[in-house]
């Protein structure tokens, strides 16, 4: 707790501008009536560690980290939880009595919003677009129940080096993602690729099965062409946004005594200021 009584936590990203966790911390901090504050933190690189020394003794009970953090964070931990070590990334840091703890959420975060949506994750193998820290944290929860998984990235030693760290998943080339993906039940961009400032995702869904279920962790715009493309052929779509306020809830009720709920009222909060 910080010298004048306010619980503090935030986020750390480089950019960090864009994030919505503070808008959504925000909104649980008003609901629940603690006197807290959730900032964006924005950190270069090569200053995480001084910064994540610094802030517990300004009075921080914890932060997320996104990107580009969510690996290199590992190393600065004391404690790993297993969620954290099986991924290989961390999101959400808890400061306790010296200690840095470090989890990651990602992966339940994921798995609560496809089950939010009516999706069920072990309904067969998943294809999963991307290398990168939340990719990870979503490859491996899906991994952990027992779910086939085939990596495919634009550079494809990232996605080997990922299923060398996570015993079970498969590698795809990135250019026959579209030829594949009749064999897939589940779909999920894990890559910025889509998102407002990014290039495009190029995803061709000819060869969808009705039963696929396409998952983007996108969520500005909050319709992305890939997610507007599913709904078009009539497959279940799922969008980021429930991701992100799904896998806050850990690091809410770590930081702030609280276990916070998602429900309609917290989408349309944290969506309101944004163009879908």
């Amino acid at each position: 707790m910080s010298p004048h009584g306010k619980i503090l936590a935030g986020v750390i990203g480089w950019p960090v501008a864009h994030s919505r966790s503070p808008r959504l911390h925000g909104a649980w901090l008003a609901r629940h009536g603690i006197d807290g504050a959730y900032l964006p933190l924005p950190v270069e690189p090569a200053h995480l560690a001084s910064v994540l020394r610094a802030l517990p003794l300004m009075g921080f009970a914890g932060v997320n980290v996104t990107i580009p953090h969510k690996e290199s964070a590992i190393a600065l931990c004391d404690e790993l939880h297993e969620s954290g070590r099986r991924a290989g990334a961390v999101n959400t840091l808890v400061f306790q009595e010296g200690r840095i703890i470090g989890s990651n959420t990602d992966g339940f975060g994921f798995m609560e919003n496809l089950r939010a949506h009516g999706a069920d994750p072990a309904a067969g193998p998943a294809l999963i677009l991307g290398a990168g820290g939340a990719a990870r944290g979503i490859a491996a929860a899906l991994l952990a129940a027992k779910i086939e998984v085939s990596l495919c990235n634009r550079t494809i030693e990232r996605a080997w080096e990922l299923a060398d760290f996570l015993p079970g998943a498969r590698v795809l080339p990135w250019d026959q993602r579209a030829a594949a993906l009749g064999d897939y039940a589940l779909l999920v961009n894990g890559t910025s690729l889509g998102m407002t400032g990014h290039e495009a995702l190029e995803m061709d869904l000819d060869e969808a099965q009705s039963h696929l279920t396409v998952a983007d962790i996108v969520y500005a715009p909050l319709e992305t062409v890939l997610l507007a493309d599913a709904r078009a052929r009539g497959l279940r779509a799922v969008g980021g946004l429930g991701m992100l306020l799904h896998q806050a809830v850990p690091g809410f009720a770590a930081w702030f005594g609280v276990t916070p709920v998602v429900d309609d009222a917290l989408y349309r909060i944290v969506a309101d200021d944004r163009t879908a």
